[in-house]
């Protein structure tokens, strides 16, 4: 039974690889999830704010307009786990300490000072980068056509700067997200990762102040995971991840049936520790075997829309039809 999975320019024994979070920040975490079974491992990301500090822009923040007030709100470099320059040493301690793929993360929203670390990180020894875009763009004057143009640029430009395959991490929150694959394929992404969480902060009514809130993924977070999965399958050139709501081996064979060359898993390991990815893998075995299926390859994409003349008006079917079975279920008739 052949489980192997192409990825950012390697052959993997299977699809499941470690998304960054506190397990990928700590050496001993990232050989055990090595030992467990992970195929490949995300480190946790250098932040823009922390390039900024060290390029001694004012405040610690980008020159950027939209950081101007932001300071007091950030956590201090010495709160951060790494620096720019010991994250890079970290890059090299972990890629001499494991076989698998190690892929870096930068996080952040302008082009200032990125390409340079880009290539520290890629000269550190990182196999792959990923470039983690969270932001929500709370400035009423900035247009969505030039958040979208800038992130296409930052992409175009990293690519020209690097070799090392560059995959990017998205929110869904775009109006037509399919053109932003689509001009991220042309930019010259090598993969798409769908999709970031945003951590939406909760209100303390005691205090009368914002609280950060951060609350592990189940798999009611997958579906538009495998909408949009399904969507681009076979349509770009990138590959696809699935990252959120994969909790068990069932929502992994999802991903990969709606088109997913790989699938990132946090908040299942952080619950069941680094053997689940064991699990993961055996769970997909077993479902082969069931199905009578002997290639991986020959199960990516079955459930996608690439064979879809309309992949719009199947999408709008799809729509009526959930609200009408709703309805048929809620005993309000269609």
């Amino acid at each position: 039974m052949d489980t192997t999975s192409s990825f950012l320019g390697f052959r993997l024994p299977h699809p499941f690889i470690a998304g960054a979070s506190p397990l990928s920040g700590d050496l001993d975490s990232v050989k055990r999830l090595e030992d467990g079974g992970c195929a490949a491992v995300v480190l946790p990301s250098l932040f823009e704010e922390q390039i900024a500090e060290a390029s001694h822009a004012p405040n610690g923040f980008s020159r950027h307009a939209r950081w101007s007030d932001a300071a007091a709100h950030f956590p201090t470099v010495a709160d951060a786990p790494l620096a720019p320059a010991e994250y890079a040493e970290y890059v090299r301690r972990v890629k001499a300490a494991v076989g698998i793929p190690v892929i870096g993360s930068l996080n952040g929203t302008t082009s200032e000072s990125w390409l340079t670390f880009a290539r520290l990180i890629e000269q550190a020894g990182a196999d792959a980068l990923e470039l983690n875009m969270y932001e929500v763009v709370a400035d009423l004057r900035e247009s969505s056509a030039a958040v979208e143009e800038e992130l296409l640029q930052i992409v175009a430009g990293l690519k020209r700067f690097v070799s090392i395959p560059i995959a990017v991490k998205l929110s869904p929150f775009f109006a037509a997200f399919g053109n932003i694959a689509r001009g991220l394929d042309h930019a010259g992404a090598d993969a798409l990762v769908l999709f970031n969480r945003f951590y939406q902060p909760d209100i303390d009514t005691a205090t009368m102040t914002a609280m950060p809130r951060v609350e592990l993924s189940t798999s009611e977070e997958l579906r538009l995971r495998l909408r949009w999965t399904a969507i681009l399958h076979g349509r770009i050139r990138p590959a696809l991840v699935v990252t959120g709501g994969v909790a068990t081996s069932n929502d992994g064979v999802k991903a990969l049936l709606a088109g997913a060359n790989a699938v990132q898993i946090v908040s299942a390991i952080l619950r069941h520790g680094p053997t689940h990815f064991a699990t993961m893998r055996t769970g997909l075995e077993r479902w082969m075997i069931a199905q009578g299926i002997e290639r991986l390859d020959d199960v990516r994409g079955r459930v996608s829309l690439e064979g879809s003349e309309a992949p719009a008006a199947f999408e709008r079917s799809n729509y009526i039809r959930a609200l009408r079975s709703w309805g048929h279920a809620d005993g309000a008739g269609s």
